[in-house]
């Protein structure tokens, strides 16, 4: 009978929150779509580029595996299309808002240092956690 409960608080995972949820998979589809138009305007700059048969030689292929990003609204799954160059030219599609190996959201990125620095040396959470959630932290 010994069910201790305090793991379960630490657990992110285990709070069910129904507009977080809604939050991170709004984020998710915006990114989604965002990416994909960029992705977009880069094949248009390749349109008139083709190969001896009349093919274009900059296509879409498929998409990168998932990976996670950490944003302000929590970790976001995003799938990053990629392009085949069939010239042999080296023509690679990076995302500008999801650059390669990028893990965590400039935002996040910025502010953990200043987190860990301010707020736990000097103890004032406030000033310091309105940089990552707004005014009302």
């Amino acid at each position: 009978m010994n069910k201790d409960k305090a793991k379960e608080w630490g657990n992110t995972e285990a709070i069910n929150d129904p507009l977080t949820e809604l939050l991170r998979s709004g984020a998710k589809a915006l990114i989604q779509q965002a990416v994909e138009a960029e992705l977009h305007a880069f094949l248009g700059d390749y349109t008139q580029v083709t190969d001896l048969q009349g093919r274009l030689t900059v296509v879409r292929n498929g998409y990168l595996p998932e990976r996670e990003i950490v944003t302000g609204v929590g970790n976001v799954t995003v799938k990053i299309p990629k392009v085949r160059d069939r010239s042999g030219g080296g023509v690679k599609f990076n995302s500008t808002l999801v650059p390669p190996y990028v893990r965590k959201a400039q935002r996040v990125a910025a502010a953990l240092p200043w987190l860990y620095l301010r707020g736990i040396s000097t103890g004032d959470m406030q000033e310091t956690l309105s940089v990552l959630v707004g005014d009302e932290a």
